[in-house]
């Protein structure tokens, strides 16, 4: 097929779980065959490594640079325009607006386009043309509200319910336009069901099974891992919330655990807030496999979100114990006591923690049952059969612009 994907950033380096996802499906489609021509819309230039790493799966490699967060135009339109914050961001460019209608000159098999944020852009075009097109949301960012705004001061409040207003209204204006949406998980795809008459269908979050099978936890370290994209506000709160209530009770049984906090965009600041020299301050490893082979558990203490982690699969695919809250493990068919150890309160979290570092022979068990599990459902090989499936449902009516 003849696929143009639609993007908000590059995706590479993966930094983040969207990022991670975007590569490894286009990988694996181009693997099958599939001739990808990729636009992308980023706020980061296009190097050289990136280059070489997406060019070799791709047709066509088109990248414009995103404005200014703070560009005047930005901010007069998160204040008076129609449009909900994260779609006047990343919309309103002319640029983008000609390069799409050029692309729409052409024949395609298959638009995809990334996030509902985006896609003010492409909308006039794809209506008059009456183009068919997919359209992919990790999360429903009306639903986010809890994380992502409460960085605010109180005296937005009311522009925050404005926000998420103007976010719902967006949210089910573009999903009425899509030909078929696809959501990450079955509890998202519910959501999306309950506010568009779109068909949606669940295209699931996986992890290359063979680049994580040799790794192996060690116990000894009494290392606890998380990871994560801090541009992304529920990854900040699990992280503070972990910092200021989890650990200080974990310490108290367990006062040799460590706590390596990895990841993209780590905060400078939080050196300083936590000093606590059993931190290890990481930000982002290229080499993730060998820092989960240091590490005897991974710690994923979210309390927002949407979607499946792909911090977590992929700590289950490198056989890591998992300890976990209800949202950290969102979107997995995994069993508390089975497969992870589960917990809501800070309490519930630091015994769950204490016990695997206490308890190496039901800490492996548990990774053994964790790996099992990813392993037979969660490899991008089917989730790139399960994209392939919902591009079969298309409309494969002749896709060239209308005169």
């Amino acid at each position: 097929m003849r696929i143009l994907w639609i993007l908000p950033y590059l995706p590479w380096p993966t930094t983040s779980g969207g990022k991670t996802r975007q590569y490894h499906l286009l990988r694996s489609l181009a693997e099958r065959g599939h001739a990808i021509t990729l636009l992308v819309q980023s706020k980061t230039p296009l190097d050289e490594e990136a280059r070489a790493q997406l060019e070799p799966l791709l047709e066509r490699l088109i990248v414009l640079p995103r404005r200014a967060l703070k560009h005047p135009l930005s901010l007069a339109a998160a204040l008076f325009a129609p449009w909900p914050l994260m779609t006047t961001v990343n919309g309103l460019s002319g640029a983008l607006k000609k390069q799409f209608a050029e692309l729409m000159q052409e024949s395609w098999d298959v638009i995809q386009v990334e996030h509902s944020y985006t896609f003010e852009p492409y909308a006039a075009c794809l209506k008059q043309q009456q183009r068919a097109f997919v359209l992919t949301e990790h999360n429903l960012e009306s639903a986010l509200g809890a994380a992502t705004y409460d960085r605010f001061p109180a005296w937005l409040n009311l522009f925050v319910r404005y926000d998420q207003w103007r976010a719902r209204r967006w949210e089910q204006k573009v999903f009425n336009q899509a030909s078929r949406v696809i959501a990450v998980t079955p509890a998202d795809a519910q959501a999306i069901g309950a506010i568009t008459s779109s068909p949606v269908d669940i295209v699931v979050n996986g992890v290359d099974c063979r680049a994580f099978s040799q790794v192996q936890a060690d116990p000894c370290s009494q290392r606890l891992l998380f990871v994560g994209n801090y541009e992304y506000a529920p990854n900040v709160d699990a992280v503070q919330w972990a910092l200021d209530e989890v650990m200080p009770l974990l310490w108290q049984r367990c006062p040799e655990a460590r706590f390596a906090i990895a990841g993209y965009a780590l905060p400078a600041s939080w050196a300083q807030r936590w000093p606590d020299s059993r931190i290890e301050w990481l930000g982002f490893v290229p080499n993730l496999q060998a820092l989960q082979a240091r590490s005897a558990v991974f710690f994923a203490p979210l309390r927002h979100g949407g979607g499946s982690k792909l911090k977590v699969l992929e700590a289950l695919a490198a056989g890591l114990p998992l300890v976990s809250t209800a949202q950290g493990v969102s979107g997995l068919q995994v069993i508390a006591g089975h497969d992870y150890l589960a917990g809501e309160s800070s309490r519930e979290l630091s015994e769950a923690l204490a016990t695997l570092l206490t308890n190496p022979t039901l800490a492996a068990q548990l990774a053994a049952n964790g790996r099992r599990y990813v392993n037979q459902h969660h490899d991008w090989q089917a989730a790139a059969s399960q994209l392939e499936a919902v591009y079969r449902q298309l409309p494969h009516k002749d896709n060239l612009a209308c005169a």
